[in-house]
């Protein structure tokens, strides 16, 4: 019966896999877009991008989620699983917001000015120099914000996505032993988070620079 558990819990991480796989370059992407915008845009946008990070990091995630998914699903036909993605990706955007930001002021001002010294345009400057660095000293807390998603996918579950979470509660009632079904997926949900971490401390060490 364990084996049948854990072959069924385990065919949920691909879900849960795929959730991870949506939201967090969604979050990327939009949250390294914003800081660029409160770091380097003019005031009003810099002021819209603080707000957004403080609105966004001072909900409770699950009822963001809720709150997102219902204003997505109910403007767009789409699947619970793209709307709940999508939600968390916006979720994780503020806080990857956050992370990028510290990880550009970083940067010393001096990097920018020679930039430019030299002839680079501000965008360009901030493209080849300022970017480049923040990128490498930015791994270690973003794998922070990489395992916090792939754990926080596990609320679309209340949204009937069949990831890792809902199948054990399925087996739960199936079998009437929640220990059990809710124990195999919490080490479903260490292991995956333990690998994202290994691989992400691996790329840090490669890239890291040798100041830091």
């Amino acid at each position: 019966m364990l084996l049948n558990m854990v072959g069924y819990i385990l065919n949920g991480a691909l879900t849960t896999l795929a959730v991870t796989g949506i939201a967090l370059p969604m979050g990327f992407a939009l949250g390294l877009l914003l800081a660029l915008a409160r770091v380097y845009g003019r005031a009003v946008v810099s002021r819209f991008a603080t707000l957004y990070s403080i609105a966004m990091r001072g909900v409770p995630p699950v009822v963001l989620l809720f709150t997102l998914y219902f204003v997505i699903a109910g403007t767009v036909n789409i699947s619970p699983f793209w709307a709940g993605s999508v939600s968390l990706g916006i979720i994780s955007s503020a806080y990857q917001l956050e992370v990028f930001r510290g990880a550009i002021l970083s940067v010393g001002q001096g990097q920018m000015m020679a930039a430019r010294a030299i002839g680079m345009s501000r965008p360009k400057a901030i493209r080849y120099v300022v970017l480049p660095q923040a990128f490498r000293v930015v791994i270690p807390p973003w794998s922070n914000e990489a395992a916090t998603v792939l754990k926080d996918s596990s609320l679309v579950y209340a949204l009937g996505v069949t990831e890792v979470l809902r199948r054990a509660q399925f087996m739960s009632a199936r079998t009437h032993q929640p220990f059990l079904a809710f124990g195999v997926a919490a080490a479903i949900y260490f292991l995956l988070t333990f690998i994202t971490n290994r691989v992400l401390d691996s790329v840090e060490r490669r890239v890291r620079i040798p100041s830091h």
